[in-house]
């Protein structure tokens, strides 16, 4: 845990910095499968549909300024989905590796059974090493491995899915 870090929902005023993490992630890694900008009328609808839907959308703040956010929204549709979600968590660039991440899926894992979800899902890239040991590490196993299904950076990627029943 991280003690210069502090974790609080994220607010409309947020949006300027999680537009600036998300978009970072689009242009220089292969967190994101896409390569057009994320506009801030599309990071303000997915924090309202959320929040509509009565999931967390979380920021992690260090002296003031946003540094990572994270959520969870359904998987799929379907009421036989209804127990279960994938989260997000993204982390700025220059404070990667110091712990935010698992400080954010922690909270979401909290904030998933304090709503009585049954299973959470993450989609990673196969060569995110170090988000496939963080989910290892907080009891998430592979649940499936689908490759070359995206394709970014002109290569093709695969895709695992990590669930943790909660």
């Amino acid at each position: 845990m991280n003690p210069s870090i502090r974790l609080r929902g994220a607010t409309y005023a947020d949006l300027p910095a999680i537009l600036a993490i998300h978009n970072d992630a689009i242009a220089n890694t292969l967190a994101i499968w896409t390569s057009t900008p994320a506009s801030l009328e599309s990071r303000a609808a997915l924090m309202e549909s959320r929040h509509l839907a009565g999931y967390p959308f979380l920021a992690a703040i260090r002296q003031d300024e946003l540094v990572g956010y994270a959520s969870f929204g359904a998987f799929r549709t379907g009421d036989g989905y209804s127990q279960t979600v994938e989260h997000s968590i993204y982390v700025r660039g220059d404070a990667r590796g110091q712990g935010i991440g698992a400080m954010l899926l922690n909270a979401l894992i909290e904030e998933a059974k304090s709503r009585d979800i049954h299973v959470m899902i993450g989609g990673i890239e196969a060569g995110n090493s170090a988000s496939l040991a963080l989910h290892a590490r907080l009891g998430f196993v592979e649940a499936g491995r689908l490759p070359q299904t995206g394709r970014k950076f002109g290569r093709w990627l695969d895709l695992v899915l990590m669930q943790k029943i909660l």
